[in-house]
């Protein structure tokens, strides 16, 4: 990634105020906001976190936007995931190098990004999406993020007709709101040892979703849990948690792809549930 603010490329800008703007940079044109203008040749060639000065004097801080600032910037075809949630994610779902992840509910795209961007070039994203609107938010935002991708299958349709004819795979992750009814055609396709994982906002379905991997012999440590993001202001002597937070969005259960126990098994816990 060149030092410098390329023509074309994109850049977030950060008034004082704290208000993002997310836009392209391109020669000769014109950023507008109430804060006045910044004309766009003036943050090309300078480099990734550099000050700029609008027409009415407001300070701008220029950067290349992470993927969680990206995330929740945006275009939005469906609610996205928040980056609290998509970071827990990746790591509990151990998306790796490489993985094969069959993904369900692509709404705008935001858990697919994050995906792609874990399983590298080498990895491949397999991802299911009924509605054809949100299919298409996703991909412009897909490629407006990342280019062009040549490891990601879309598949336009309910996922339970496709997993039939589906490869096998290394996780399954998936954003939907009847997450059980995948339980037992995906321990077809999800190779042993294998991670399920899913996103819903309720706990009444967690309960049925960890009810029904519990039942099925195939699967093991079924855990259920949220993600809790309380940021703190620290300024001077002023040491106190904010007044507001993005506390719950979601509830997010995990469960291993087991052999099945010729004996009927036990129901394998979590080492984090007390004795």
């Amino acid at each position: 990634m060149p030092e410098h603010f390329q023509d074309g490329e994109q850049v977030l800008l950060i008034d004082q105020r704290g208000k993002r703007h997310l836009i392209f940079l391109r020669k000769g044109e014109t950023f507008h906001s109430d804060r006045g203008f910044i004309v766009h040749d003036a943050i090309i060639g300078q480099p990734d976190g550099s000050w700029h000065r609008s027409s009415k004097g407001t300070r701008y801080l220029a950067l290349r936007a992470t993927l969680a600032e990206y995330v929740l910037e945006m275009p939005r075809g469906a609610q996205v995931i928040y980056p609290k949630d998509l970071a827990i994610v990746m790591f509990w779902a151990d998306i790796f190098p490489g993985a094969r992840v069959l993904e369900a509910g692509m709404g705008s795209g935001a858990l697919t990004l994050a995906l792609l961007r874990a399983v590298g070039p080498h990895g491949k994203v397999v991802t299911y999406e009924q509605r054809e609107d949100f299919c298409r938010r996703a991909l412009a935002n897909i490629q407006l993020r990342m280019g062009e991708v040549t490891n990601l299958m879309v598949r336009l349709q309910p996922v339970e007709e496709g997993l039939a004819d589906e490869e096998p795979v290394d996780r399954a992750v998936f954003d939907l709101p009847e997450p059980w009814r995948l339980v037992d055609p995906v321990a077809r396709v999800l190779r042993s040892g294998g991670i399920f994982l899913s996103y819903v906002p309720t706990i009444i379905q967690s309960h049925q979703l960890s009810e029904t991997l519990r039942r099925h012999p195939g699967y093991g440590l079924v855990e259920t849990f949220e993600t809790l993001l309380r940021p703190w202001n620290i300024d001077g002597t002023s040491v106190r948690p904010f007044h507001r937070m993005v506390a719950h969005t979601g509830f997010i259960t995990v469960a291993r792809r087991v052999v099945p126990s010729e004996g009927g098994g036990l129901p394998l816990r979590s080492e984090r549930e007390p004795d």
